[in-house]
């Protein structure tokens, strides 16, 4: 096949403990554009591009994170070319996050949403 049927990643489930708070963490906090929600979801903007993050209410002690031998790994990266004032940003609004780290130029952090999500950021 030369090429691929799909045009590109349209939107990411993240499964969330709290909907309504959760909703406004990552409008508040993250500064993502709320949409819509529902007692089902709740569709979130990231900027003017066709990207959408949907909030899933779940009971389940489930994550949009893995791990690898027992640590947790992101699945989720967002950019930012203001990465030290996000991360200040992100420390002033009691988010729970990691120390800013450097790999050959590669310059990124990672942080927890409410629900212990793990998320990174780069630039």
């Amino acid at each position: 096949m030369s090429k691929s049927f799909i045009e590109q990643v349209h939107y990411i489930r993240i499964p969330v403990k709290d909907l309504e708070l959760s909703a406004q963490w990552y409008r508040d906090v993250l500064g993502l554009q709320l949409l819509n929600i529902t007692e089902e979801l709740a569709i979130l903007k990231v900027n003017e591009g066709p990207f959408l993050l949907i909030l899933v209410p779940t009971e389940d002690e489930t994550f949009s994170h893995f791990t690898i031998d027992n640590k947790q790994e992101f699945s989720i990266g967002f950019t930012s070319p203001e990465l030290s004032k996000f991360h200040q940003h992100l420390i002033d609004n009691q988010v729970k996050v990691e120390d800013i780290k450097e790999d050959n130029g590669h310059t990124f952090f990672h942080f927890y949403d409410p629900n212990g999500n793990k998320l990174q950021v780069h630039w």
